[in-house]
């Protein structure tokens, strides 16, 4: 094999694909390009938050296509002129304040195909907070609806695991009119940006590029008509979560919660949060409940906050290999403890979005 050949027409291929009338090498965005003995081409690759969330797939594309080349491996990394984030949301108080936000300012007509979107949250963690959205947004499927699901956990994408798809989702439309095509499973269009990373890539990004991607996720996938988005909120009350409802017009938030205080008191926190942005809660799901972290915690807190309380999900090894093997419970395991929860708690979702 004859590297330097291998790497030449790397550099060509890439210098090939332009954007804003600059090709990726000259612009300054393609560095560090490196062949291994085994055919793996490796580069890094500047994402400007302007950027198309399209244009590292073009890259990729266009090295996978040289001869010789076995595999693509590409290290994404942020300008060294982002900026640096403001601790406490810029304020010298630090912590969210009434007023200390800016006003949600969604664009009109930005999912005019989407008649409700809904937001999985929770204050921390490890809660099981992506496992209820992929449950949620399956079991809303099996009742007919036409449901997608949006992972904007930018940090730790799961759903892609959680639904068994690795695919890298196909782009269709003329150059600087792309769309991606959201990739489908258990009746439900999914989009992560676990589709776009190398498996064991971190998604090294400072708020900015979060707020780039999840607008690019908004506007430049092909939804199509949906009765429920579900969005898979990262935890938290950052960047992703104030992004999101600056950006589109939220019907309400669903709240996960482990039964014990260390739990339940983040989620207090993040109720807070979403309520100073106008966005109303649909409810609390209590999540792992039995002899291990007891039970109850969420059903204080709805009562304490004055929301409604979904339900309750036992511990239940039926959801542990469920989610290992990238079938929802509600699909592999109806009839298990926790698949009847996680059905009960879709129905009672569906009801709050139907009465509001």
């Amino acid at each position: 094999m004859d590297r330097d050949k291998i790497s030449r027409a790397a550099l060509a291929a890439l210098q090939a694909v332009e954007h804003d009338d600059a090709d990726l090498v000259s612009s300054g965005r393609v560095r560090n390009l490196a062949v291994d003995d085994d055919g793996t081409v490796r580069f890094s690759f500047t994402l400007h938050p302007d950027d198309p969330g399209t244009l590292v797939r073009a890259a990729r594309k266009a090295v996978e296509g040289v001869e010789g080349v076995d595999n693509v491996k590409v290290n994404v990394q942020l300008p060294q002129s982002a900026p640096a984030p403001q601790a406490g949301g810029g304020g010298g108080g630090g912590g969210l304040k009434p007023g200390s936000v800016p006003a949600p300012t969604p664009k009109p007509g930005l999912l005019p195909q989407v008649a409700h979107v809904v937001a999985v949250s929770s204050g921390k963690g490890g809660v099981g907070k992506s496992m209820v959205a992929s449950n949620l947004a399956v079991a809303l499927a099996d009742q007919g609806l036409r449901v997608g699901l949006l992972d904007a956990d930018i940090y730790g994408p799961n759903i892609p695991l959680m639904f068994g798809e690795s695919r890298r989702p196909p782009v269709t439309g003329e150059k600087g009119k792309e769309r991606i095509a959201p990739l489908e499973q258990h009746g439900v269009k999914l989009m992560s940006l676990g589709f776009l990373l190398e498996k064991e890539q971190p998604a090294i990004m400072r708020g900015p590029l979060i707020a780039g991607i999840l607008k690019q996720f908004l506007e430049q996938v092909e939804w199509g008509e949906l009765d429920i988005l579900v969005v898979d909120m990262p935890p938290g009350t950052g960047d992703a979560q104030l992004s999101l409802v600056q950006t589109i017009d939220l019907d309400g938030a669903v709240m996960v919660t482990l039964p014990q205080e260390v739990s339940t008191g983040d989620v207090r926190r993040g109720i807070k949060m979403f309520e100073r942005v106008n966005t109303p809660i649909l409810g609390i799901v209590e999540n792992m409940r039995g002899d291990v972290f007891g039970e109850g915690g969420g059903e204080a807190l709805a009562e304490e906050m004055n929301v409604p309380f979904l339900g309750g999900i036992p511990l239940d090894r039926a959801v542990r290999e469920a989610g290992d093997a990238g079938h929802p419970t509600v699909s592999s395991a109806p009839d298990s403890p926790a698949g009847e929860a996680l059905a009960k708690i879709s129905r009672a979702v569906r009801r709050a979005l139907e009465s509001a």
